[in-house]
């Protein structure tokens, strides 16, 4: 939960503001709308991971490598981008195709944020009983 909920607050603290300056809104719309999406994000977050830790605890090979990272990026935000594709649009009155545009370039920010972020709070707070190398007795 932690883990979420950090991530979240500084994506807000970043896509706050870069919607603002990209579809030329208000600053209250731009925060309102990172907030819910934000608020979007943390619960496909705890979707997402439950599935994944369910599939890692199965694994033979323990550990997070970065193959293994890349792989838990590409289906966080890949299915994150489904997912707020129609809000994006709704919210800033764009189509669905320049919502999907906008989402590539968060994409492109958040594939690099959530290795490095997931990463970081790893190395801080240690790794899921999932991922953890078992030590034989």
């Amino acid at each position: 939960m932690l883990q979420a909920i950090l991530y979240e607050v500084f994506a807000i603290a970043f896509v706050g503001p870069v919607l603002s300056i990209a579809f030329d809104k208000p600053a209250s719309s731009s925060i309102g709308l990172a907030f819910v999406l934000s608020s979007i994000a943390l619960g496909w977050n705890y979707v997402f991971n439950t599935i994944f830790e369910r599939w890692e605890s199965y694994q033979s090979i323990r550990g997070r490598s970065l193959a293994r990272r890349v792989v838990h990026g590409i289906g966080f935000e890949g299915g994150l981008v489904v997912i707020l594709i129609p809000v994006m649009a709704l919210w800033l009155e764009i189509s669905a195709l320049n919502a999907f545009l906008a989402n590539l370039a968060l994409l492109a920010f958040f594939f690099v944020y959530a290795i490095a972020f997931t990463w970081t709070f790893d190395r801080m707070f240690g790794l899921p009983e999932s991922a953890a190398k078992h030590r034989e007795a």
